[in-house]
């Protein structure tokens, strides 16, 4: 099992920009049978830990994968008793983001809030298409509400801008999103605020769901409006809708960790 772990963080399984592809590599390997019964949680410390017949998983670093309160852990355990004869990695995705988490981001969360910032700069939400006006109206009715939230949350405007060209929008604003993330340092929030921001493009997304502000799901489909805009006149793609599902499975989980977090 930690070889498949290791693989999977080394990269090697995930070394493919597209879902799809990289799900293909991954079904050439032999995976990992399951040698485990009974999947629990026990308190170390200040955290949870995993334990599969007793003994604490550990991440490919080689520490005890532990979480910040039982609801998380309780994920991850989960996760581990959904598997049946084998043990998928690509399956897991609360326990492939815990362990980028202790094995990464608790040592150094600075590049990844630094990230979530940048996306800031250049946020989906921002650039609107100039026609059609079924499309136009579509994403405002979709990305107003976040953008007005965001405004009033951080007493900062935003810029608006149509197409491609950059928009740069004002540094005050920028340094009022810095600010809100910087109050949200703890490692496993940042991380899962992080795979939100990636996946769905906007950072202003990931904190609006992280505050509550907007539902996971009307946030998943504002991410997507010119995609199913487009699905609707051209018909979708089954690849295409392959490659979303497999971002949506990550999508969830770190919404569900994120809920886990709060709840202790």
């Amino acid at each position: 099992m930690r070889e498949i772990l290791e693989d999977l963080e080394a990269g090697r399984l995930l070394s493919d920009p597209d879902p799809v592809r990289r799900a293909q590599l991954q079904s050439k390997i032999q995976l990992p049978k399951r040698f485990y019964r009974e999947v629990s949680v026990d308190k170390r410390d200040s955290a949870f830990a995993v334990l599969l017949d007793g003994k604490p998983v550990r991440t490919p670093g080689r520490a005890v994968l532990a979480l910040l309160g039982r609801a998380a852990a309780l994920l991850v355990a989960d996760e581990f008793a959904a598997q049946t004869s084998e043990i998928n990695p690509l399956t897991m995705p609360v326990m492939r983001l815990a362990n980028s988490v202790v094995d990464g981001v608790a040592n150094d969360p600075g590049p990844v809030a630094d990230e979530i910032a940048r996306f800031a700069g250049t946020d989906l939400l921002f650039y609107r298409a100039e026609n059609p006006v079924g499309l136009v109206e579509r994403q405002a009715n979709a990305w107003n509400p976040v953008i007005d939230w965001a405004s009033e949350a951080l007493g900062e405007r935003f810029v608006l801008g149509q197409g491609v060209m950059h928009v740069a929008q004002p540094p005050a604003s920028l340094a009022a999103v810095n600010r809100h993330i910087g109050q949200r340092s703890e490692p496993f929030r940042l991380a899962s605020m992080h795979v939100i921001t990636t996946l769905t493009g906007s950072a202003l997304l990931a904190l609006a769901v992280e505050a509550g502000a907007i539902d996971p799901e009307t946030a998943w489909g504002a991410a997507h409006v010119d995609e199913d805009w487009q699905a609707e006149f051209w018909g979708a793609d089954a690849e295409a809708k392959k490659r979303r599902d497999y971002r949506k499975a990550d999508f969830d989980g770190a919404v569900a960790l994120l809920k886990a977090l709060d709840q202790g």
